[in-house]
């Protein structure tokens, strides 16, 4: 991992991302970093910036306020100069029962997502397209390689994520713009915290120098923790006669 890189962050005190940016902060990097809650981001600038790292600037707004996206990329380009790295993190992990019975709960599940993730992504696609070099990574979800009755709303928009990674990453094959697909398995963060925790979970701290490591090893699709890309193999490879009923 080269030190002093400039990355822009996009949900930035998610527990993934918040993990991930402790260990860039101890090489020196130099961050914008963007979310929902103000206050958490100032806390988080911080202490990154005891840490190493540099913040050279924080923005707080709703994601789902889509012509915002354009100004924050351009803002944090002017900010640091160039952007080596673009992190986008951020998400909600709706009710399953509820999106069966609530049109508003589907909607929403599909904007805080997809629509938001995707329209940042294609912001700071065109980013670094213009400075002809960067990296840009998703954090997107096991749950999108599989319909599943446990979570198919959920899975729908990161399924949507992953096409749109796919292509980003065709647009820019032989280019020096790399495309990062993150895909975690089931991982004990506040978004999870209703769920039951089992022996294949895994935590932010433990998964955030295998994403590191990732993003240092450039462009494709890396299962966090690595026993995820077995497991969704096989749950890719099974019958939908045998999925439909299964608990998951």
């Amino acid at each position: 991992m080269k030190e002093g890189q400039r990355i822009l962050v996009f949900g930035a005190s998610s527990a993934i991302c918040a993990a991930l940016l402790k260990l860039y902060a101890a090489k020196a990097a130099t961050f914008y970093l963007v979310g929902r809650d103000a206050q958490k981001l100032t806390a988080q600038a911080d202490d990154l910036q005891v840490r190493g790292g540099t913040v050279t600037g924080t923005e707080s707004y709703d994601f789902n306020q889509w012509d915002a996206h354009d100004s924050v990329v351009e803002s944090a380009v002017e900010s640091m100069g160039q952007i080596d790295i673009v992190i986008v993190a951020h998400g909600t992990l709706p009710n399953q029962s509820h999106c069966e019975v609530s049109p508003a709960s589907v909607r929403a599940c599909m904007e805080d997502n997809f629509t938001s993730a995707a329209i940042i992504l294609q912001c700071c696609a065109a980013a670094l397209s213009v400075q002809g070099s960067g990296t840009l990574v998703a954090i997107s979800s096991v749950a999108g390689d599989r319909g599943r009755k446990s979570n198919y709303v959920y899975g729908a928009a990161k399924s949507g994520i992953d096409a749109l990674l796919q292509g980003l990453h065709a647009r820019f094959t032989g280019s020096a713009v790399e495309v990062v697909n993150i895909k975690p398995g089931m991982i004990k963060t506040p978004m999870t915290q209703e769920m039951k925790a089992g022996a294949l979970w895994s935590t932010p701290e433990v998964i955030a120098p295998k994403i590191l490591r990732a993003i240092t090893t450039g462009g494709g699709v890396y299962y966090v923790p690595g026993y995820w890309r077995f497991i969704m193999f096989v749950i890719r490879s099974l019958p939908n006669a045998i999925v439909a009923r299964l608990p998951i």
